[in-house]
């Protein structure tokens, strides 16, 4: 069994800078299928998209920290809900809040792309593991508590005992199925504005039309921004290899 100063400096080690992984073309291509079985068939959208609720939820949450406002606590559901409870007297931080739900995911998507492909695989693991228990102090819901475990189980396996050309291709895969997620959540939440109307009170884009009178589809055009951007962030490396292998 591993001391806990082994343990301390692997983790550590983790955010150095590693060699950038080699992705081939056809490994690139593995990748993108990799990401759309995990993002888009429901058997495996029922476990893979309990981390995508947990990514919007904390992007909820840390919107919520960074305005200053008090953050009750985060539920995290089995069927893919989420809540994140916050109060301010502001209505400008409890839009801030309001609005950081559906463009996180992309973004961290496109964050684990870029590390994945730059050499930080592992310091994008290791970060994700401290987020993770640190919102163990607001979890409220024993879901919530057993998502986010296995969660954290998932990427301390992978930054103490992966290697890092390994890491960084999981970080690539991870995070274009994340971008993948968001694409998918966006047209769930389109689809509520426009065929499921009687849901309206789930959907953050009507929450935000209800706190700024900005209607509900210029938020949803703002997070369609968003995700675009993050995408075509992500993009860039992936064009590369794929042109390269043509």
């Amino acid at each position: 069994m591993d001391s806990p100063t082994s343990l301390w400096n692997t983790f550590s080690a983790a955010f150095t800078q590693t060699d950038v992984p080699n992705i081939t073309w056809i490994e690139m291509l593995l990748s993108l299928a990799a990401a759309v079985v995990l993002s888009i068939p429901r058997r495996s959208w029922r476990y893979f998209g309990l981390l995508a609720t947990a990514t919007h939820e904390l992007g909820h949450a840390f919107a919520a920290l960074t305005s200053g406002q008090r953050l009750s606590g985060i539920r995290l559901r089995l069927d893919h809900s989420g809540t994140t409870t916050s109060y301010s007297r502001s209505r400008v931080a409890a839009a801030w809040s309001c609005f950081w739900g559906y463009p996180v995911p992309a973004l961290v998507g496109a964050a684990f792309v870029w590390c994945g492909f730059h050499g930080w695989g592992p310091a994008a693991m290791a970060i994700s593991a401290l987020v993770l228990a640190a919102s163990f102090l607001f979890l409220r819901n024993l879901a919530g508590f057993v998502i986010t475990a296995a969660a954290i189980a998932g990427t301390a396996a992978l930054t103490f005992f992966a290697p890092p050309p390994v890491v960084g291709h999981v970080a690539v895969i991870f995070g274009l199925a994340l971008l993948v997620a968001a694409v998918r959540d966006l047209l769930k939440l389109s689809n509520v504005h426009i065929r499921r109307r009687d849901r309206l009170s789930s959907s953050d884009a009507y929450l935000l039309y209800r706190a700024t009178s900005v209607p509900s589809g210029v938020w949803i055009a703002l997070f369609t921004l968003l995700v675009a951007g993050a995408w075509l962030v992500a993009w860039q490396p992936i064009s590369i290899i794929l042109l390269e292998g043509a």
